[in-house]
């Protein structure tokens, strides 16, 4: 359990809040199991889900009278979660946020209090928490337009909560000069965000039969089907990590994550090439670029058949990896 959580729960064994039916907001294990919970990093939901939680990746309705939302170390996807919350929330409702100290949680904790108006506020754990009711004053239409997908530069749509949100990654962007115009059959795109990369195969490569789009935060694939609008498009909400590609690829394209929230994690990364390894045909292609310094080049050495470098600048490394 976060710092962020156990500061929440704190809030409560206090009796500062009061328990009633609620939801929950990018919820995470801890002492909240009653709640609605909503969580689109499939991971997480996984575990909430074993751990028997009633958790779906995206709430629909509200009218709880009591909201909880955990924030992230992200200002525009904590602006879009309050300003969902809110909306979620009864008339009258109490909606309370916690973060970490080292997230941004007191800034958040100010410019709520300057939107909205607070009703109280628990520092705990190197961590805040922070609360309001639900009255006549809505959230800025700023953060209100940050909670649904909007067009963002460039002439796609995205929003926050997906990596590189709002421009095109430039470690994607140097992997698609260097992809290729004869991909044919069945592709795939592991960890593909709002669709970039997807979109890029899909306009080279006229003899792609199909491409599967596949990422683990379900927010990124409601905006890649908005952003790529094509008959050979399917979506996939998959942990690569721990469950097993759909099929068997002619080839592979992905820019594989490796932060788990603050803290680098090339294992994310490393998981991602072994699973790419077991989901290509014999001869399939497995294209991928990532941050020169991360140790994936004894894993590409070890699955692969051959692999080489297509490019190498100052930060990127994109290789082409042969099953």
């Amino acid at each position: 359990m976060s710092q962020a959580s156990r500061a929440l729960a704190h809030a409560f064994d206090t009796e500062a809040l009061v328990p009633q039916r609620a939801f929950f907001l990018r919820a995470e294990l801890g002492p909240f199991r009653d709640t609605v919970a909503e969580q689109s990093f499939r991971p997480d939901f996984l575990r909430l889900q074993r751990a028997g939680w009633n958790v779906v990746p995206r709430l629909a309705e509200g009218g709880q009278a009591l909201g909880l939302v955990l924030a992230t170390k992200h200002k525009e996807e904590n602006f879009a979660n309050l300003a969902r919350g809110w909306a979620l929330l009864a008339d009258g409702g109490t909606l309370v946020c916690a973060g970490s100290n080292d997230d941004g949680a007191p800034s958040l904790e100010k410019q709520v209090g300057k939107a909205l108006g607070l009703e109280g506020s628990a520092p705990k754990f190197h961590s805040r928490v922070f609360w309001l009711t639900k009255g006549k004053t809505a959230p800025p239409d700023y953060w209100r337009g940050l909670a649904k997908p909007q067009p963002v530069n460039g002439g796609w749509l995205s929003q926050p909560g997906i990596f590189s949100w709002d421009k095109i990654d430039d470690g994607s962007a140097l992997l698609a000069r260097h992809l290729p115009n004869d991909l044919a059959g069945h592709v795939a795109d592991f960890g593909c965000g709002w669709g970039y990369l997807a979109r890029e195969v899909l306009a080279r490569s006229a003899a792609i039969e199909n491409i599967d789009l596949i990422d683990a935060e379900h927010l990124a694939l409601d905006a890649a089907r908005a952003n790529v609008d094509d008959k050979r498009a399917s979506f996939h909400w998959l942990d690569l990590t721990s469950e097993p590609a759909l099929e068997l690829y002619d080839a592979i394209v992905c820019n594989p994550p490796f932060h788990t929230g603050r803290a680098s994690t090339p294992s994310l990364g490393q998981n991602l090439i072994e699973a790419a390894a077991k989901a290509l045909k014999p001869g399939g292609r497995f294209y991928m670029v990532a941050n020169r310094g991360l140790p994936y080049e004894p894993l590409l050495k070890a699955h692969f058949a051959s692999f080489t470098t297509l490019a190498d600048n100052n930060k990127f490394r994109v290789s082409l990896a042969t099953r």
